[in-house]
């Protein structure tokens, strides 16, 4: 600052008015505690193989009830042909039978790219 007594600031417009003068700033809110919690406990799985094993089959059961229905809303013969041979199924079976076909062609080919991924990936 200046020692000269001639000097006077410019007043700030801003501190001037009594509406707009910034409050005063307050002291920061004491700081509270988190409240305390007992340390986590470790929490123990509720679900074991057994009964991850018992959710399966109970699953499966219940798809072959489905699958067991459907054949049997499903008896009309009809005639298929594979390979040179011709037979006659009902056409529930005969889907069924092309579901479980590409069901073990899918499986092949899945297990075929696993192998090619796990000799890449001892390399």
């Amino acid at each position: 600052m200046s020692t000269n007594p001639e000097y006077q600031p410019e007043p700030d417009p801003d501190l001037t008015d009594e509406r707009t003068a910034p409050t005063p700033p307050t002291a920061p809110p004491p700081a509270t505690t988190p409240p305390t919690t007992a340390p986590a406990k470790h929490r123990q799985s509720l679900s074991s193989r057994t009964g991850t094993t018992w959710v399966g089959l109970v699953a499966g059961a219940l798809i072959l009830v489905v699958l067991l229905v459907f054949i049997l809303q499903n008896l009309d013969r009809v005639d298929v042909g594979l390979f040179g041979w011709h037979f006659s199924l009902p056409l529930g079976v005969a889907v069924l039978l092309s579901v479980i076909g590409g069901a073990l062609v899918m499986a092949l080919v899945g297990g075929l790219r696993i192998l090619q991924l796990r000799r890449f990936a001892k390399k």
